[in-house]
């Protein structure tokens, strides 16, 4: 579904990447009881990624066993969208597993680039993946879902068509428009053919 994404960011497992953006859009479309929340996902490099954060709390998910700690595991949703209400990133391996949430990113900012009008949750998933192999997958207040890699903003998903007329899109240079399932993708227009 999200192809034109996924052909942005090629170093992890297409499905889980899928996966976990999916879930992002589920959480910017639904929030959680009546109000907008926003939250990180890191995807990849997670010894890195943990290396360059620190815990906020009691990791909620630590000691359980790897069975339930799936991105795919439909059972799981429902926890991570819970737990997206509490401060700090969510770390999932390229495998798919996730490592830790509620996890205080601190890598530096420096050098990255970020259009204005993107706050602390921005540039944390920026910075982490300029420093690490990691990808951050931002879910905004404003219900918009942010790729990051290599540091730089690759895609904005945006999941209810109605925002478009309300949001100015950050990508810079020419972009290519999706619409897919009741939702606007948009990532950077190929120097190719179209």
């Amino acid at each position: 579904m999200f192809e034109s994404i996924l052909c942005q960011v090629t170093e992890y497992d297409p499905d889980i990447f899928q996966a976990l953006i999916e879930l992002a859009v589920e959480i910017a479309r639904e929030g959680r009881e009546g109000r907008r929340i926003g939250t990180i996902f890191t995807l990849g490099d997670e010894q890195a990624v943990l290396a360059h954060s620190r815990p906020l709390i009691l990791d909620p998910l630590a000691g359980h066993p790897d069975s339930v700690r799936r991105v795919a595991d439909p059972n799981l949703r429902g926890t991570i969208k819970e737990l997206a209400q509490l401060d700090g990133a969510f770390i999932v391996s390229g495998e798919g597993l996730f490592v830790a949430a509620c996890r205080y990113l601190e890598a530096s900012g420096t050098g990255t680039d970020l259009p204005f009008g993107l706050g602390s949750r921005h540039l944390a998933a920026a910075a982490i993946s300029s420093t690490t192999r990691a990808v951050g997958i931002v879910v905004s207040e404003s219900s918009t879902v942010r790729i990051f890699c290599s540091g730089e903003l690759r895609a904005e998903i945006i999941p209810e068509l109605w925002l478009m007329s309300r949001h100015e899109v950050q990508l810079q240079g020419p972009i290519a428009r999706e619409d897919i399932s009741g939702m606007a993708v948009v990532t950077p227009r190929s120097s190719g053919p179209p």
